[in-house]
């Protein structure tokens, strides 16, 4: 075992347990890695919570800042291939342990029906979705992570023949969500979106070809949004379209699917808000937004804009 080491991130301590090999590799957005990882209690049994390969099969993630997953993303990327190391955590360790759980059984780590915003809301107490982790929430304790760091790539876009068309990623992604398939839709166009970020880190910011980039990340985000809205995840469709009005306050599809969004939430005045901002854009959608308070409104959601 050699020395522990203290992390970039307050409450974190790094043992490694098995060195890795050779230089230690780039992370961008975009990265692939793979990995397995055990969770464990700070007892003396040092009870197992969660092990992947008790599950038969590693984890595997992209790194990227769309999902806001940084906490573990730091613990990975100060690994080489091939090491093992154990992360002592005694600040944020059941957000982190929910992460991991969710995506070892194929889900979206990111909480979607809790909205948070930073590192701070983390700590108020609400339920996790699993007995165990709430119950280490209401009483914390030091959790330790063992992470074996098995692969990482990165793949390498042309900007001009990467092709989001009917045969590439976003193609692939469309046709999918006709199908109805909207777990798969999303994880498609979550890839099509890192790769855009991931070229477009590597162009000037505001200038034409960083634009056309932004634009296509931007629809791309709308569409996932929209796949998301039938998955009935709205806070997390409020997220991303808040992200995108902020930086392009003419984007009337995401005041569109925010508007939807907070309907369904029952955020009736942010909902009005909304809607009367995409009238204000595009008039002609004033017979869709009519159509989408006329079904609330059977459920006693009521309007002015009616």
């Amino acid at each position: 075992m050699e020395g522990i080491m203290m992390m970039g991130v307050e409450g974190i301590k790094k043992t490694i347990l098995h060195g890795g090999t050779g230089e230690k590799p780039k992370f961008v957005t975009g990265t692939k890695v793979t990995f397995h990882f055990r969770t464990q209690l700070c007892n003396d049994e040092r009870t197992v919570i969660d092990d992947s390969k008790k599950a038969g099969m590693p984890i595997e993630m992209v790194i990227g800042n769309l999902f806001k997953l940084d906490v573990w993303e730091i613990l990975l990327m100060s690994m080489h291939i091939g090491e093992v190391a154990e992360f002592c955590c005694d600040v944020i360790h059941p957000i982190v342990a929910k992460s991991l759980r969710r995506i070892a059984v194929g889900k979206d780590p990111v909480d979607r029906h809790i909205h948070t915003c930073g590192m701070v809301n983390m700590f108020a107490y609400h339920s996790l979705g699993y007995d165990d982790l709430d119950e280490l929430q209401k009483e914390p304790q030091p959790l330790y992570f063992v992470m074996e760091l098995l692969k990482v790539w990165t793949f390498k876009y042309d900007r001009e023949s990467w092709a989001l068309n009917e045969s590439g990623t976003c193609g692939q992604g469309n046709k999918l969500f006709k199908q109805g398939r909207y777990d798969d839709t999303t994880l498609k166009y979550k890839e099509a979106i890192m790769c855009i970020k991931n070229v477009q880190t590597k162009e000037k910011a505001w200038e034409a070809p960083w634009l056309r980039l932004e634009k296509m990340a931007n629809t791309l985000t709308l569409n996932y949004c929209q796949c998301l809205l039938c998955m009935e995840e709205y806070y997390e469709v409020i997220e991303h379209t808040t992200d995108i009005i902020n930086q392009h306050p003419g984007a009337m599809k995401a005041f569109y699917l925010r508007g939807k969004a907070h309907m369904e939430v029952w955020n009736e005045a942010e909902a009005r808000d909304d809607f009367m901002s995409v009238l204000d854009l595009d008039p002609g959608m004033k017979k869709t937004i009519k159509k989408e308070l006329l079904i609330k409104r059977k459920n006693n959601w009521c309007s002015s804009l009616m």
